[in-house]
């Protein structure tokens, strides 16, 4: 599999490269049992995990947002395997909120409902299988491991298909942003 374009790589590198402390600072403030979760290899196995991403990805087009957001969906999957938890209810509309933030990029976390409401629109209109990996993965916090555990499904088909339902979420939400 090819990796990400190359002006993103260079962008992310160069984030990498300046925040890498940033981002390890971070990840100690959000985890207390830091023996457990060594604050490095988190930061680490998110850029691998970024730098991983396929050529047909959608582009970056907010690189410290999506590398922090990465990295907090990283310690909550960690948290989330460490007790097996799940979110209330109460806390899918906060998830919904930062999902839509990867792609209008808003720093102050607040979306106009319209917003919120063409994301959900067009979660619900994805195929079956697309929208079945971005709920899992995305808002109930499971890792593709555990996911082809349940389902039979290799991680890497798993992976394949919420790169391709992001890429037509993208593409969706790009036209409702026009409207607002």
């Amino acid at each position: 599999m090819a990796s990400i374009q190359e002006s993103d790589q260079n962008k992310l590198t160069s984030f990498f490269n300046e925040e890498y402390h940033s981002l390890r600072a971070y990840v100690k403030s959000k985890i207390t049992d830091s023996t457990d979760r060594d604050a490095e290899d988190i930061v680490q196995d998110v850029a691998v995990r970024i730098f991983s991403r396929p050529v047909d990805a959608m582009p970056i087009t907010n690189i410290a947002g999506f590398v922090y957001n990465s990295v907090r969906n990283r310690i909550i999957d960690l948290m989330r395997s460490k007790k097996g938890g799940s979110y209330a209810s109460e806390d899918i509309d906060q998830q919904w909120q930062e999902f839509a933030e990867l792609f209008y990029g808003d720093a102050d976390n607040t979306y106009a409902p319209e917003i919120v409401y063409a994301l959900r629109n067009a979660i619900e209109q994805l195929r079956s299988e697309y929208r079945d990996i971005i709920i899992a993965v995305d808002f109930e916090g499971y890792t593709y491991k555990e996911i082809a555990l349940e389902t039979g499904i290799s991680p890497g088909t798993l992976m394949s298909r919420r790169h391709r339902a992001l890429s037509v979420l993208a593409k969706v939400l790009e036209k409702e942003k026009n409207n607002f």
